[in-house]
C-alpha cells in the first residue's frame, strides 16, 4: 500500500509558517493543461503566485488542488493549481521555504509564449517589481521527494 503524499501538508505548514512570521507566501508552479492560471503570465512553463491572505480570496489549500481568486491587472480570476505541480513554496522577503520535485506527465504541454511570470497582486494593483535576493547570495531551498 502506497502512503499518501506529505506534500499538501507541508505546503499548508509552510504557508502558515510564512504568515506567522510576517512573510508573503509564494508558490512556484509548473504549468500544465490541468493548471488554471492566467496564461499570459506564464513564462517557460512556470508561474509564481502570491498566495498571501491579502492577495487571495477564498484560498483553499486542499490535498489535491490549491484554489483561490486573485486579481491580475485589476481583473479577478479564479485559479486552480494541482498540488503535484507546485515546485516550491517560500517567503518573498527572504526566500525561506521548500522546493519539491515535479514530474513531467505524459502529454504534458508547457506554455512558453508569454510575458515574464509575476505574482498575483492585491486588488486594483499591478504586480510588483521582483524583489532582489537578500544579501549574502541566492536563497537556498531544500528539495524533497
Amino acid at each position: 500500500m502506497q502512503l499518501p503524499s506529505t506534500k499538501p501538508y507541508l505546503l499548508r505548514a509552510i504557508w502558515e509558517w510564512c504568515n506567522d512570521n510576517g512573510w508573503t507566501p509564494h508558490i512556484a508552479v509548473r504549468v500544465d493543461a490541468r493548471t488554471r492560471v492566467p496564461r499570459e503570465f506564464v513564462r517557460d512553463g512556470q508561474i509564481v503566485l502570491n498566495i498571501g491572505a491579502e492577495a487571495t480570496h477564498k484560498l483553499q489549500l486542499g490535498n489535491e488542488l490549491i484554489e483561490f481568486q486573485a486579481r491580475f491587472g485589476g481583473v479577478a480570476r479564479q485559479l486552480s493549481v494541482p498540488v503535484e505541480q507546485v515546485a516550491a513554496i517560500y517567503g518573498r522577503e527572504n526566500g525561506a521555504g521548500m522546493a519539491f520535485e515535479v514530474e513531467a506527465a505524459d502529454g504534458d504541454s508547457a506554455f512558453t509564449d508569454a510575458p515574464p511570470a509575476v505574482d498575483s497582486g492585491e486588488a486594483g494593483e499591478t504586480p510588483p517589481e521582483p524583489t532582489p535576493p537578500p544579501q549574502g547570495g541566492r536563497p537556498k531551498l531544500q528539495r524533497i521527494k
